[in-house]
């Protein structure tokens, strides 16, 4: 935990010019800005946060939001550690929802009080930061919000001995699927819907995931979305060019439109990627194919269903050598791979899952089993959540919320025979 180092006289000066009741200093707890403060307004002309929180901030467009969660209501007493420059500037504190103009002289690094709030239950606090008026070339630098009263006492939520790229994208979630023993699955499929206004960019609602790879549909940026499918090599390695010949990932087929290539830095493997523009409150299919081809080497294929064009599309058709398996492994996930969009929540629901085994039987899959990443498990995030709704599993994460769902928690749906897929496998497209 990182705490402000502070001397019994700084302590004093501290809690007297906040007027705090707090009887010791063991109770002041600085949360670095760095890790856990996003830019919520203005235009990203250029990054007024780095490693050691704002500095240089000079545009008063910008808004800067932090958050941390306190598990105890009370009282909360908020200071900041600031310098300004030349003059001085004033700039707005906005804590949980109540405002402080804070004025500062101070040329050199010093504990600015900004004053007290009444935390009524266990949650996150956000903290705003908006420029009033400078006097020189720009308002303040800004390392830490330092907070102390009740309700600043552990266990605290905040961004800590962390590494700052991964808290910042906040908590991937996943919804692992059970499968029937004693079978070959050959097939599964998924149904995927993302709610309006949860296509937040850098989200990727992976629907297929499997022992190998994964398969699902990406918001790239404000004009392009994604359907990726990829396989990782057996080889383990995060560079692809060090892959041994009888170990890289051979495509045995692309879709339309479809661009191969192949991908490092999370394993290596060969990676597909359709362009599509793929709508919120639309539900998409997801089909994928997992089988031996005898000789020791396992094909990987996976469709598209393109609900806006009434059609199945091939993505890609892998074969991965040095394998020998059917279908393991099926799971959901949701993850933001942007880390300045960590502080956006987004949602996605799975509907309607069905295998097919290598005997041809179709068969409902009813139960999830929920899990999340290491950023959860440290416990620097706990904006994360999964369940079912409307007989769809579902999945959410960032955007400092409340609410969370336990580690490994069980979830059921209830099957529907009506809604077994009207899927000919034998007539899918091939290439």
């Amino acid at each position: 935990m990182k705490k402000l180092t502070l001397s019994l006289f700084s302590c004093f000066l501290l809690v007297s010019a906040i007027s705090a009741q707090v009887s010791d200093c063991g109770n002041i707890v600085s949360i670095p800005l760095n890790g856990n403060t996003y830019v919520t307004d203005g235009v990203h002309k250029r990054n007024f946060i780095n490693e050691d929180g704002i500095y240089a901030w000079n545009d008063p467009s910008f808004t800067f939001s932090s958050w941390f969660k306190v598990s105890k209501p009370g009282q909360l007493n908020i200071s900041l550690r600031a310098k300004t420059y030349d003059k001085g500037a004033k700039i707005k504190v906005t804590a949980h929802g109540k405002p402080f103009d804070i004025s500062m002289k101070n040329k050199t690094w010093a504990i600015i009080p900004v004053g007290q709030i009444d935390v009524s239950k266990a949650g996150y606090i956000k903290i705003d930061f908006q420029g009033l008026e400078k006097k020189g070339d720009a308002f303040a630098d800004i390392s830490d919000i330092i907070i102390s009263g009740p309700a600043a006492e552990e266990p605290l939520s905040f961004l800590r001995e962390f590494e700052t790229y991964w808290g910042r994208r906040g908590p991937s979630v996943h919804m692992g699927y059970t499968l029937p023993e004693n079978e070959d699955i050959e097939w599964f499929y998924n149904e995927v819907t993302v709610p309006k206004g949860n296509d937040v960019i850098g989200s990727y609602y992976m629907a297929n995931g499997f022992g190998g790879g994964y398969f699902g549909m990406q918001a790239n940026s404000p004009t392009e979305r994604r359907i990726l499918f990829s396989v990782w090599s057996p080889y383990e390695t995060d560079d692809p060019k060090s892959i041994p010949e009888e170990y890289q990932v051979k495509t045995l087929a692309r879709g339309e439109g479809v661009h191969i290539g192949e991908f490092g830095n999370e394993g290596s493997g060969g990676q597909s990627y359709l362009i599509y523009p793929w709508k919120t409150d639309v539900t998409y299919k997801f089909l994928t194919r997992i089988h031996p081809d005898g000789k020791g080497n396992t094909v990987f294929t996976a469709y598209f269903y393109a609900t806006d064009e009434n059609r199945w599309r091939l993505i890609a058709s892998f074969l991965r050598p040095k394998t020998d398996l059917w279908y393991t492994g099926a799971h959901s996930f949701l993850e933001n791979f942007i880390p300045e969009q960590g502080n956006l929540t987004r949602k996605v629901y799975f509907g309607n899952q069905w295998l097919v085994t290598s005997r041809g039987k179709w068969m409902p899959v009813t139960k999830g089993r929920f899990t999340y990443d290491a950023t959860a498990t440290a416990g620097v995030r706990k904006d994360y959540k999964g369940g079912v709704e409307d007989n769809r599993f579902f999945l959410q994460n960032c955007g400092f919320f409340d609410d969370n769902t336990d580690l490994f928690t069980i979830f059921d749906r209830t099957a529907n025979s009506a809604a077994k897929p009207k899927i000919n496998l034998k007539k899918l497209p091939l290439k």
